[in-house]
């Protein structure tokens, strides 16, 4: 008995960790497996998402978002995802295949290559290197072995090493990813391309250049246009090196490692920032996602029929047919009869995507990691067991909007008022938030409802001085209860809230319009009340004509302009034009303007 005890206090004792998202009460098996396996490898932070036939049926968060674990990891945070980069720049090739633009056969370097440029060809030292199809840098079989050493280091994968690469070819620190490809073509090849796979991260950033050559673009801008954006998807951007750079909502990494800064200071930095110079590693490693948006990727690339796809079946099986070297990857994929799917591994990071036959596909976002090869066998299997199971699916679809809001304008006026007018996007409704002093930056969580109100300050709060204003169908909204002088910044945000999200609100927080005002100076109409000059019988009509309400000052405009003086009140003997009632009209409204100043 108190063996028993002393097991169950054990279990009470295990600290539980932060959960953000949309409730999914048939799920909770998967919540309590995603806790176990982040406690057995002491994972900060998760963020998970499962989609059911092309529905996102689950999308939670676990644990922390930041180093000071005081901000909870949700469902909109963007981490990155390391290698499972790859299938992102296969399904680019793939879909410029698709177009006619590239060749699978054809060449990557030289005078019969994409790659024709001296600062490539100039540094190649073997001729195999001529040979290297864009179908084996695809499939890893394109010549280079990472597992072979280089330059006294025990692997030839410069990313590995990118301040002996700037020395070895004199560049600036940090390298980028065209210096990195150099480098490597220095080196020669380990094997005849096509003989071997041999997984190379150096392929995949000769790919991105590839499609850069091709299209005109930057890989990110080609990618983001003709991909993700065809796809719905906006939480995702390439990654930067240092935490001070890091996006909006994007998470932080845990890493006990120190090493060298890829900057060459000379001083030693957590590996998770500045070691790595991820900014180097693009199309190999490079992007960041929410984990329902890349669930939303690869809803857009399995080749079910139940969501429309970024690229045409014929071309997406060509994408997923295993390669000869290796019957277990493909081209960027890593596939069998059951299940394609994929990892990722960085310092501070790993990542585990998969799409199943039978409909299922998920993504597992971390911001720690573990190196045991038990660790990975986990990973791969927690999605598997969130699908397996389930006994029941809820009739859901917890994808957010895909088409923010936009053309967000309005005007201040001197009442204190601002009302502000918008685009709706593909939302049900729209969340409308309002913050003094600084652009909004605390945001809606998903799954959670906010009281509205326009008066400024009355409604829900999303931290210091940001305030919900509207939360509804509407495109507009006349904000009230500002003071003057004062400079405020709207930020509009689409959400779905209907049957199909079981009434749970589900944000859009990427790319949201935003919008900054000054409120006019509040002496301005009290100084014309105050300050009313006596006119003659003849000059009364003028003097209407001239008193009319001041037009409204633009938003965006900055802090108002100093208003004129008013003109000298007339002398004591000057003749009464006005009758007192008109004056008692005057005085009575400029105190009722006094004492609404003075209540705000």
């Amino acid at each position: 008995m108190k063996t028993l005890l002393a097991l169950l206090l054990g279990v009470l004792a295990l600290p539980a960790l932060a959960q953000t998202g949309a409730s999914t009460p048939q799920l909770t098996h998967c919540d309590a497996a995603i806790e176990r396996f982040m406690q057995r490898w002491k994972i900060p932070g998760a963020s998970v998402a499962i989609s059911r036939q092309g529905k996102l049926v689950y999308c939670r968060a676990f644990g922390y978002a930041d180093l000071a674990r005081t901000v909870p990891m949700r469902p909109s945070h963007l981490l990155r995802v390391a290698s499972v980069s790859k299938p992102v720049t296969a399904t680019a090739i793939m879909k410029l295949v698709e177009q006619g633009k590239i060749d699978l056969s054809h060449k990557a370097f030289g005078p019969k290559g994409y790659l024709q440029s001296a600062y490539y060809t100039s540094a190649i030292t073997d001729e195999r290197i001529y040979d290297i199809t864009v179908q084996q840098l695809l499939e890893h079989s394109a010549g280079w072995n990472r597992n072979n050493g280089t330059d006294g280091f025990n692997t030839s994968d410069p990313i590995d090493f990118p301040l002996h690469v700037a020395d070895a070819l004199s560049a600036p620190n940090p390298v980028g990813d065209s210096t990195m490809v150099r480098f490597l073509l220095t080196k020669g090849l380990d094997f005849r391309p096509g003989a071997r796979f041999a997984y190379s991260n150096v392929g995949y950033l000769v790919l991105g250049k590839i499609l850069e050559k091709v299209t005109g673009q930057s890989y990110e801008g080609w990618v983001r246009q003709n991909i993700l954006a065809p796809a719905g998807i906006s939480e995702a951007h390439l990654g930067r090196n240092l935490l001070a750079d890091k996006h909006e909502r994007e998470a932080e990494y845990f890493s006990k490692d120190h090493r060298a800064s890829c900057y060459g200071t000379g001083k030693p930095v957590s590996a998770a920032y500045g070691s790595w110079n991820l900014e180097a590693m693009n199309a190999h490693g490079g992007w960041l996602f929410s984990a329902r948006d890349l669930v939303r990727f690869l809803v857009a690339t399995d080749g079910n029929p139940a969501q429309p796809d970024v690229l045409a079946p014929a071309t997406v099986a060509q994408m997923l047919e295993p390669s000869e070297n290796n019957r277990h990857y493909a081209k960027g994929w890593m596939v069998s009869k059951k299940v394609n799917w994929h990892t990722g591994s960085l310092d501070g990071t790993a990542s585990c995507v998969a799409q199943t036959a039978d409909g299922y596909t998920w993504a597992i976002l971390l911001n720690a990691r573990a190196t045991p090869n038990r660790f990975w066998n986990d990973l791969e299997k927690l999605g598997w067991e969130c699908v397996e199971g389930a006994t029941e699916w809820p009739a859901l679809d917890f994808f957010p909007p895909t088409r923010n809001a936009a053309h967000l304008r309005g005007h201040a006026t001197e009442a204190g008022t601002a009302t502000l007018r918008w685009t709706n996007g593909n939302g049900s409704r729209r969340l409308v938030v309002v913050q003094e002093g600084s652009p909004v930056a605390q945001l809606p969580q998903d799954g959670t409802s906010y009281a509205p109100d326009a008066a400024y300050g009355h409604g829900s709060a999303l931290g210091k001085s940001a305030f919900v204003v509207a939360a509804g169908p509407d495109s507009a909204v006349t904000v009230r209860n500002l003071a003057p002088n004062k400079t405020y910044y709207a930020r509009v945000v689409e959400y779905f809230q209907n049957d199909s999200t079981g009434q749970q609100a589900m944000y859009a927080l990427d790319g949201n319009p935003t919008w900054q005002f000054h409120t006019p100076a509040a002496l301005s109409i009290l100084a014309k009340l105050s300050h009313k000059t006596v006119k003659k019988p003849a000059a009364r009509k003028a003097t209407a004509a001239s008193h009319h309400k001041p037009r409204p000052a633009t938003l965006n405009t900055g802090p108002a302009k100093k208003q004129p003086s008013a003109p000298a009140p007339a002398k004591a003997d000057a003749p009464a034009t006005a009758s007192p009632s008109y004056l008692e009209k005057l005085r009575s409204k400029g105190r009722e303007l006094l004492k609404w100043f003075a209540k705000v």
